[in-house]
């Protein structure tokens, strides 16, 4: 499932460098999550880690965005193949 960020976001700074695929930027209000690009660091880490950063703990499952752990290192591996 890709995250999202809720509008409890603080805009802290701290998420987005954090994300090895580079989903998050920040939006017009509070930092958003490119469900496209989200693993929920699958193939990278064991947890999301813009979620072990979050001071105030507003990241949580996109609800429209629903994947199980397969589905999401497919993801990772399209991401990061190597386009030849």
């Amino acid at each position: 499932m890709a995250l999202m960020i809720t509008d409890e976001c603080i805009n802290c700074d701290v998420c987005e460098p954090e994300c090895p695929n580079g989903a998050i930027t920040q939006g017009e209000e509070v930092y958003e999550i490119d469900p496209g690009k989200c693993t929920e660091c699958v193939g990278h880490f064991d947890t999301p880690q813009c979620i072990e950063v979050c001071p105030v703990d507003c990241i949580i499952p996109h609800p429209d965005h629903v994947e199980d752990k397969d589905q999401l290192q497919q993801k990772f591996l399209k991401l990061t193949a190597v386009k030849s």
